[in-house]
């Protein structure tokens, strides 16, 4: 699988990897077992990057990623964690004495003694003009808790904030083709200054894979039935804050411009891997033929121009009246 470097990590990593939100079992029900053997298929197919938190399962996610590491201690990964999200948010609990007890819980979590990548859990805003808050994270590099820190956002002000540090290695972002705001400044802005892009929420909560209809119903414990409106977290990390009516009937047209012999979620996948200062893209995967699925985006041929137009068009008409100017 292709590789890039992910910003100022220095550290090449492969094009697609793979979210874990979902192996902490947080929103249905995911056995151990299931969720190393997606683990071992993403590693198998090529992905050398996983994405984790320390909420996902309050660690769960975290300690089954260390147990793979440890399984296959030749596997090559990259493990990017976010902490945060344990404390109430407030930016003053953005401190250094509680960085360093999130950071050792990860690092036990993890079984590894300094973390690839930390970044700052979709943190209240004023935390990214925290000179403070930055100072810390260097202390932790430093220290050699962390080789790098880098930060997940939700908003494209905020990414851009945090661009302009000097110590910020990368930014993860929503972006897919029902979010393409962050194509404007965001993504240049990244690539101008070598930080890396992390695309999460690729599939726009599956949307993209066209497999919903309006009648579809999802598990209560399922952020997709629970936070539609934002009543627990950011709504954009449920359908890319799209309602769900209109992202059916949109994803009906998107899976139209799937060209022959691709998928709708995989030619979603490689239109992102397509857009110029993207590093990775971080899908999840509930078992190991998704993840296999996810990886074989990346082998693809490029979209054509006339796709990637009819993507704009799509996003245009259907999606930017909505929620554009929202995010």
């Amino acid at each position: 699988m292709e590789k890039r470097v992910l910003g100022r990590t220095g550290r090449p990593v492969s094009v697609v990897g793979l979210g874990t939100w979902q192996l902490g079992a947080d929103w249905g029900d995911v056995r151990e077992q299931d969720a190393l053997a997606v683990l071992d298929a993403a590693v198998e197919s090529g992905v050398t990057l996983f994405d984790t938190a320390d909420v996902y399962g309050d660690g769960r996610s975290e300690q089954l990623i260390g147990r793979h590491l440890k399984e296959r201690p030749d596997a090559g990964v990259f493990v990017a964690t976010k902490f945060g999200r344990r404390v109430e948010q407030r930016p003053e609990h953005y401190n250094l004495a509680n960085f360093r007890a999130w950071a050792d819980r990860s690092r036990t979590n993890l079984g590894v003694d300094r973390l690839d990548l930390v970044q700052l859990h979709c943190p209240p805003t004023p935390v990214y003009s925290s000179d403070e808050v930055f100072d810390a994270l260097d202390t932790l590099v430093a220290e050699e808790r962390i080789a790098a820190y880098g930060v997940s956002v939700e908003t494209c002000a905020e990414a851009l904030t945090a661009i302009a540090r000097p110590g910020v290695a990368s930014v993860q972002i929503i972006l897919n083709a029902f979010r393409l705001k962050p194509l404007e400044q965001v993504l240049p802005a990244a690539a101008e200054a070598g930080v890396g892009i992390l695309a999460r929420v690729p599939l726009a909560s599956g949307l993209l894979s066209g497999r919903y209809t309006r009648d579809t119903v999802f598990p209560a414990d399922d952020h997709r039935t629970y936070n539609r409106h934002g009543e627990a977290f950011d709504q954009g990390e449920t359908f890319s804050g799209v309602d769900f009516a209109t992202g059916v009937e949109a994803a009906v047209e998107f899976s139209a411009l799937a060209p022959e012999g691709a998928t709708p979620a995989g030619t979603a996948l490689r239109w992102i891997v397509q857009q110029l200062g993207v590093t990775t893209v971080i899908p999840g995967a509930r078992n190991p033929g998704q993840a296999r699925a996810n990886a074989a985006a990346a082998a693809l041929p490029p979209l054509s121009d006339a796709t990637l137009t009819a993507v704009r068009d799509l996003y245009d008409r259907r999606i930017r009246p909505q929620v554009h100017d929202r995010w």
